[in-house]
């Protein structure tokens, strides 16, 4: 990478390590516990406060994923994964390629973060690019819903999704060591997961090890592949194939890292490398082949007395390229991304109810693409933000508020020019917000936030035919901000039997930056047969967003350690721009369960509709309503937590289902009937 790229980022993290090196340098070599901090609490979420702050008691909307879920969970990329949470759904492109939507956005509005800095991969740039982490990696995933994410800048208008991994230990391990291994097969895709890893510790020092290995065939599909919808306009025949061509995936990583834990903080670093393969769906012979190296450093230190609680620092840097093969397997497109971050957290100690954070975050990117559908130009991202975010906890009321800066800078040269663009982007967020607690368990809360996002390169600089999302794609170089203001009233309440949490906003838009079609087509000649692809050019108008988030859940029957519990939830999201309904935004969902847990034994058997969509943008089909039935069991068979053997019914009805969120709805329906079997072992 250029020096000049690299600069700020290796400075800021150079000085950054010298300090807590430093730090922990001075501490007693002992094996002492960590302070307990709310960060360690289990119902704490870190992101979106550096402080920790309760789930119960946030003005945000927040959803985690932790580890007991984790173990059991699908052996799915993190959009499939997620999808079905309350406001997420996902991309769907592939099961190697699929990124979360939150609150119908996504692409560079929704960030994916690990341990809270950027992935630094290409999965925003197209909706075939697979997220360069794998959920089977980590040990807990934190998402905010909504544009309140300061500490990680204006562009998450949509939200954060945080991939925790452990991978840098934090804290000794509790009988000096601990990991977990788990198994698992499913029936749809022939699929199969095997994942380890563990935390050993030598004194003061733990040392981790973890590896990923996935397979899975193409996956059976309960219809045809072509949607009748799409049979109907284009006067094509719907073939029964049984199954969907080049669904295929398959995934290996492996990471190392090794921390010293002092009395008072810890210094740590980690490597990881990923390997995977895929296909596309959207091409019949086209596959994909991604490597990732990725090396990470991360500390802290906890001071014991003064005005700050805390400082973290954590840095990043990445080599990412995501390959094109034909079907003769040759390379057809490379997409390389290469780039480092850092940041440092400065966390006050609280005094009375008031915490607060200010924090420093740079970022150094090269992006380029070569080959026959490289239609994005190379291009060089620099970024640096700092931010401050404040909350004031009083006996039955609060406030909170935040204020960030952002400059990003973006330098290419448009493909067919030869003359450089550089832009340059100056931008401001903020947020403010007050709660009450009028009675016992119940929290009310009503937050308004403005934020600023600088387009991407896509946005700015596509000028070429872009097979995955089947057109001919424009940016515009002079493209401004995208700004939003967003209101968002909050309710939680945990009394009792009955625990329920409601959220609902409006955002309202100015500069939304949209992907219309013009109206002109592309003329694509491939071997003497000439296709048309119709032309889409990003534009800028006005956009309102509108939607409500719920979940709530009652326990019928508790006798000791048993319990049965009713649950439901449910989402809507409708967004209308100045051209017209807004692409790709997902239906109403409802789901309702029934679970019963126990030490020995879980089932839950779960219903899950999802609404039509006819409410589409001008070159977009309506998809129809589905109702999933899915049924879930788990058995401890020593009493405990350490052994849980997990089987799982999805789509039980053989269900045609399409994801309106993803481009390739009328041509790529959800698996059908799936029946998974697996294994989990904590140690």
């Amino acid at each position: 990478m250029p020096l000049r790229h690299a600069s700020r980022p290796i400075l800021l993290a150079a000085a950054s390590w010298m300090a807590l090196a430093g730090a922990a340098a001075a501490q007693t070599v002992q094996q002492a516990s960590p302070q307990a901090e709310p960060s360690q609490l289990d119902d704490v979420v870190v992101t979106g406060a550096p402080y920790g702050v309760s789930q119960s008691a946030t003005t945000i909307a927040t959803t985690v994923v932790d580890e007991q879920a984790l173990a059991v969970a699908p052996a799915a990329s993190l959009g499939d994964l997620l999808n079905g949470t309350p406001g997420l759904r996902s991309t769907a492109f592939a099961p190697g390629a699929s990124r979360p939507v939150i609150r119908g956005l996504t692409g560079p509005r929704v960030q994916v973060l690990t341990n809270g800095v950027g992935l630094i991969d290409a999965s925003s740039v197209s909706p075939d690019h697979q997220v360069a982490a794998d959920p089977a990696e980590s040990n807990r995933i934190e998402i905010i819903r909504g544009p309140s994410t300061l500490i990680y800048g204006g562009t998450a208008i949509g939200g954060v999704v945080n991939i925790l991994d452990g991978r840098i230990p934090e804290e000794l391990p509790e009988n000096g060591f601990s990991g977990h291994l788990t198994a698992q097969g499913s029936t749809v895709d022939n699929g199969s997961l095997v994942s380890g890893g563990g935390e050993f510790a030598l004194g003061n020092f733990v040392l981790h090890l973890d590896a990923l290995k996935k397979d899975a065939d193409n996956y059976d599909i309960p219809s045809p592949a072509i949607s009748q919808r799409l049979a109907d306009a284009e006067g094509v025949a719907r073939d029964d194939t049984g199954s969907l061509p080049n669904s295929f995936s398959e995934l290996e990583a492996y990471g190392v890292g090794a921390s010293y834990i002092g009395d008072n903080g810890f210094l740590g670093a980690s490597y990881k490398e990923t390997n995977s393969t895929y296909g596309t769906v959207a091409e019949e012979n086209v596959f994909i082949e991604l490597e990732q190296q990725r090396f990470d450093v991360r500390g802290g230190y906890r001071f014991d007395s003064g005005p700050f609680r805390e400082v973290r620092a954590t840095y990043g840097q990445a080599d990412y390229t995501h390959t094109e093969f034909e079907d003769v397997g040759e390379p057809g497109t490379v997409f390389r991304s290469e780039g480092e971050e850092a940041r440092v957290d400065l966390i006050q100690r609280n005094q009375n109810g008031w915490n607060g954070a200010i924090g420093l975050q740079v970022l150094s990117r090269d992006f380029s693409a070569f080959g026959d559908e490289a239609y994005i130009p190379t291009s060089n991202i620099d970024e640096i933000g700092a931010y401050v975010v404040q909350r004031l906890d009083l006996d039955g009321y609060g406030f909170e508020g935040g204020l960030r800066y952002d400059r990003r800078s973006l330098d290419a040269t448009p493909l067919g020019t030869t003359s450089a663009v550089k832009r340059d982007f100056d931008n401001w967020s903020a947020s403010a917000a007050a709660f009450v607690k009028p009675a016992p368990g119940l929290f009310l809360g009503v937050s308004l936030a403005h934020n600023e996002r600088a387009p991407s390169e896509v946005e700015l600089f596509a000028d070429g035919l872009h097979i995955a999302t089947a057109a001919y794609e424009t940016g515009d170089p002079t493209l401004g901000s995208e700004k939003v203001t967003t209101i968002e009233g909050t309710a939680h309440y945990d009394r009792g039997a009955f625990r329920g949490d409601i959220h609902v906003y409006a955002s309202k838009f100015d500069g939304y930056i949209d992907l219309r079609d013009t109206g002109a087509t592309f003329e694509f000649d491939e071997d003497g047969e000439i296709e048309e692809f119709p032309i889409f050019a990003y534009v800028q108008t006005d956009a309102d967003f509108r939607g409500v988030e719920a979940e709530v859940a009652y326990d019928v029957w508790t006798s000791g350690d048993r319990v049965v519990t009713l649950e439901g939830a449910a989402d809507y999201v409708d967004a209308d721009t100045d051209l017209g309904p807004a692409a790709r935004i997902p239906p109403y969902s409802v789901t309702g369960r029934v679970k019963y847990a126990s030490s020995p034994f879980d089932v839950s058997l779960e219903v899950r509709h999802v609404g039509k969509q006819d409410e589409v943008a001008e070159f977009e089909l309506p998809t129809d309503s589905y109702t999933l039935v899915n049924l879930f069991g788990a058995w401890r068979p020593f009493g405990d937590r350490n052994v849980t053997l997990f089987a799982e019914g999805r789509n039980l009805t053989d269900e045609e289902a399409r994801e309106h969120a993803s481009f390739l709805k009328d041509i790529a329906p959800q698996p059908g009937r799936n029946l998974r079997v697996g294994v989990s072992y904590r140690f």
